[in-house]
């Protein structure tokens, strides 16, 4: 059964970016484990959302307006979903629909054009912790690093008590740890 899956990297101490909505950090841990958790995990996605700052981030992180297959390459065809209340610039060739607002609505179209593939939640952690209230998140995965940053956007912002969480699966990539928790709805 196709998930809505929250996967992403954090800090030791629970960010996401610094408090300049940065990933500077973790682009400077050491991973010399050789495998790219994410490749397999993007195999299984069909659809994914994300807020207006994460997709600003990869616009001016990646160049994707003026080099468009640093977005086609690692994302293809597959739908993204970008959550925003002004204006963004859309990168030539991808299959982008901007929306705002309520994230059900937009989570019942982001099912259909999966076709049974996951939906993965990029970030940030608003946007992802608006999902789990409505009980529309699934799993988190979340890759720890060994960094701690003090302050910046936290993984999710809202107080989920761990009666909803379950751990599956625990392993280590490089210096990463990669947690995963099955979420159950809110009661």
């Amino acid at each position: 059964m196709a998930k809505t899956q929250y996967f992403t990297a954090t800090t030791i101490d629970g960010f996401i970016a610094d408090e300049h909505n940065s990933l500077d950090w973790l682009f400077e841990v050491d991973d010399k484990a050789g495998e790219n958790p994410f490749a397999s995990f993007f195999e299984g996605v069909g659809a994914f959302a994300m807020g207006a700052t994460t997709y600003e981030w990869v616009l001016a992180h990646e160049n994707a307006l003026e080099n468009p297959s640093s977005w086609l390459e690692p994302y293809g065809d597959t739908p993204a979903w970008i959550f925003t209340h002004r204006e963004l610039p859309v990168v030539p060739g991808a299959d982008l629909h901007f929306v705002r607002g309520d994230v059900r609505p937009v989570h019942a179209e982001m099912t259909a054009a999966a076709a049974g593939k996951n939906i993965w939640l990029v970030g940030g952690g608003e946007l992802v912790a608006q999902f789990a209230d409505h009980g529309l998140l699934d799993e988190v995965i979340l890759g720890v690093a060994p960094v701690t940053l003090g302050a910046g956007a936290p993984v999710l912002p809202r107080r989920i008590t761990s009666s909803r969480f379950a751990l599956t699966s625990t392993r280590q990539v490089g210096q990463f740890a990669y947690l995963t928790y099955d979420l159950r709805p809110p009661v």
